[in-house]
């Protein structure tokens, strides 16, 4: 979720609201039209017709209307099943989510407990992996339930969301979220690898730039995916016209989603209920090859987070910039991009490419910005690459 998703939110939010006052209105309108005068008695009487006529059908629509805003979620995943069911197994479904080896609290200075889980082998290296804004550690669902050999996955929520408390300072700062890592760093005592999923990586950069000598001394290798090495309205499609509306219109927008945070919260659960948000995320975030299951679990973040959160750290990722980190980067370090991702375009994870040393690309294909979730065991694979392969080793083919 970058700056520019504010105006999906306000929009699918808005729909939702017009959908119950559409119902509002039919029903009013029914309502009225069901009166009618009793001559002989001289008094107005309520007297609807339930028949084939245009007066029911306005009852008729108005219901509709109203069960599609609070329930029309199983009506999209009903027709998302259509022609790409989707396995029911374990491995095709994101959703089931291992009992973690351990669970952490690691409590930070600006007030904010960070929530921490470990999978695979507790003496294992460690493998840190941050997620991307809008989300939780359960993003790495598939990778908990497949450690690889010799690791030990560490994943952590950021601040404010999933289980981690917020910052009392409200500071979601790429400069505060780095330092966040960098405790998730020092508590797992080992130079670990490090996973950035959108502003995930961006964090993983800040972190770079931050503690340029963490390269081979707690950092042993960087995995950046789908992300960008600044401002993510800069990198998205359509960045032409919405870089002029940052300041105009992006930042009034986070600023009104803060002060109204417990409204647009509920516009956000009105989108999930009407099925607008699992829309949005197919489109936005799959290219085509995702199950309906995958689908479902993306949907599930947006009403779980808090507005107020999403908009403060949007308005963060407008200040960031990673560029001077780039050549401080001497770990092995493996980008991956989606070739259809338009929300971080796969120019943006070129550039990293070419500014990083040594680094090597890979393209998931077809791909949007959930392209890990979607090949999933690609994703896996290449992973494994960069944990187990020296600096410079070709990467092996990934199928």
């Amino acid at each position: 979720m970058i700056p520019s998703f504010i105006l999906v939110i306000w929009l699918s939010g808005l729909i939702a609201l017009a959908g119950i006052g559409g119902a509002a209105y039919l029903f009013h309108d029914w309502y009225q039209r069901s009166w009618g005068w009793d001559a002989a008695a001289g008094v107005s009487v309520f007297a609807p017709s339930l028949g084939w006529d245009a007066l029911t059908a306005v009852l008729a629509a108005a219901v509709l209307l109203l069960l599609f805003t609070f329930a029309g979620r199983p009506i999209i995943l009903s027709l998302l099943r259509i022609g790409r069911t989707g396995s029911n197994d374990m491995d095709s479904d994101p959703r089931p989510s291992p009992v973690p080896e351990s669970v952490h609290g690691i409590d930070r200075p600006d007030g904010s407990r960070l929530h921490v889980e470990c999978y695979g082998e507790p003496a294992g290296i460690p493998l840190i992996a941050t997620h991307g804004w809008g989300l939780t550690a359960a993003e790495w669902n598939y990778l908990k339930r497949d450690v690889p050999p010799g690791y030990r996955l560490i994943v952590w929520d950021l601040p404010g969301l999933g289980s981690s408390t917020a910052p009392s300072d409200r500071d979601f700062s790429l400069l505060k979220l780095a330092g966040h890592l960098g405790a998730v760093v020092e508590f797992a005592a080992k130079p670990a690898v490090l996973v950035g999923h959108s502003i995930g990586g961006m964090i993983v950069l800040t972190y770079m730039a931050l503690f340029p000598h963490a390269s081979g001394s707690s950092v042993r290798a960087l995995m950046l995916v789908h992300t960008t090495p600044t401002d993510p309205v800069k990198t998205t499609s359509g960045s032409a016209i919405l870089l002029p509306l940052e300041v105009p219109l992006l930042k009034p927008l986070m600023y009104l989603t803060i002060a109204l945070s417990p409204l647009i919260r509920l516009m956000n659960w009105l989108s999930y209920a009407n099925g607008t948000t699992h829309l949005i995320n197919k489109f936005s975030s799959f290219a085509g090859e995702e199950t309906w299951q995958q689908v479902d679990f993306a949907a599930r973040f947006s009403p779980r987070a808090s507005p107020a959160v999403l908009a403060r750290g949007m308005l963060a990722m407008m200040r960031y910039d990673a560029f001077a980190a780039l050549p401080l980067i001497k770990v092995p370090t493996l980008v991956v991009a989606g070739d259809r991702d338009s929300t971080t375009k796969p120019s943006a994870s070129r550039t990293l490419h070419e500014g990083i040393a040594g680094a090597r690309l890979i393209e998931l294909s077809p791909a949007k910005h959930l392209g890990l979730i979607e090949h999933h065991v690609i994703f896996r694979q290449a992973l494994a690459s960069i944990c187990q392969l020296p600096r410079k080793a070709p990467l092996p083919a990934l199928r």
